[in-house]
């Protein structure tokens, strides 16, 4: 006669509290790891921006060798001076050779605008030493539903305030503007004083075509309220069109100012929704008498820093708190610094 097991053989697998309780621990451990992972990929993708900038800084040195001198922003002549179009090629555009694009570079002219060179598929291409690994607008800028151009994170430094006046042919006092060709020797501040490069955002909000407003910075980052213009701003992503095209050579495309210091939110309202704008008085190249004004603010997705390029090729980690006038300072060439604004990260 077959014997009753016992309770105890009968007992397999878990009770619903001891499952209940294997669950919570569980997710007690990942809601543990979650941010040390996040943190962990965080420090690569921090890691790899920095090399990003390490990049595009040895290809300015590399380029200065093989002409004498850094590039210019673009390059306008009389006749393509309003025309209408986008001018020549960006800085970015110019160093192709020298971040491992030298294919892309070969298949467009300088000379000629480069959204008339739409058809080599140059400006849709997406430059991986050109974009910052934590910004999540890593996407082609679309036109009518197609793929138009690229956009890109790094940009050059077009000085404090001032960025191009047509009438002289003067730029600002930074590093990079329309037609120039500055030397080692013009940067009197010192390379290891003075930005290259610093990281923007792609799509960023901004405003231009405006009235002229005058050769002294502005104080305030709410100095554009009431302004009119071009608003390149909205709702969707396309809608706000700043830092899109890494081969045209305009400051809110390529570069950015030191006017206000990193990450300063610059606010304007438009349809009721508040934009974090850029700022461009006139696109260069646009006016033959009206001079170019920029307020395009260095920023970035990594939190409370941006990541900058100084012109003797290191790589700096910049807090957002740094003060204003070493951060305009560090934009100019030649504004007279008489002592190291830099020792490390500041």
């Amino acid at each position: 006669m077959p014997q009753h097991p016992s309770a105890a053989a009968c007992r397999r697998g878990f009770t619903l509290i001891e499952l209940l309780v294997v669950i919570s621990i569980i997710a007690i451990l990942v809601a543990l790891l979650l941010p040390a992972v996040q943190s962990a990929r965080e420090a690569a993708r921090r890691t790899q921006c920095r090399n990003n900038l390490k990049q595009v800084g040895l290809a300015l040195h590399n380029y200065h060798e093989a002409y004498s001198c850094f590039p210019p922003s673009f390059c306008i002549t009389a006749a393509t001076r309003l025309s209408g179009n986008n001018g020549s090629w960006s800085i970015h555009g110019r160093i192709l050779p020298y971040i491992d694009q030298a294919n892309a570079y070969e298949m467009v002219r300088l000379d000629i605008a480069w959204d008339a060179q739409l058809a080599t598929g140059v400006p849709t291409l997406r430059i991986p030493s050109y974009l910052c690994p934590s910004d999540p607008h890593d996407m082609v800028r679309t036109r009518s539903g197609n793929p138009y151009v690229y956009p890109q994170t790094y940009g050059f430094n077009f000085g404090t305030w001032q960025v191009f006046d047509p009438r002289t042919g003067a730029g600002g006092d930074g590093v990079f503007f329309v037609n120039s060709s500055i030397r080692p020797a013009s940067i009197k501040d010192g390379m290891s004083n003075t930005l290259l490069a610093a990281e923007v955002k792609a799509f960023t909000s901004y405003l231009r075509n405006t009235s002229d407003p005058g050769p002294t910075p502005p104080g305030s980052p709410a100095f554009a309220t009431g302004l009119t213009g071009q608003r390149k701003m909205g709702p969707a992503i396309n809608d706000n069109t700043g830092h899109t095209e890494w081969c045209d050579g305009r400051v809110h495309h390529s570069g950015f100012t030191t006017t206000f210091t990193p990450n300063t939110i610059v606010p304007y309202v438009w349809n009721g929704d508040t934009y974090d704008i850029d700022f461009n008085s006139v696109q260069e190249g646009r006016s033959a008498t009206q001079t170019t004004y920029a307020a395009i603010t260095s920023r970035s997705w990594h939190q409370g820093i941006v990541h900058a390029a100084l012109m003797d090729g290191s790589v700096r980690t910049v807090s957002e708190n740094l003060n204003d006038r070493v951060w305009r300072a560090l934009g100019t060439r030649s504004g007279g610094t008489r002592e190291p604004l830099v020792t490390g990260d500041f």
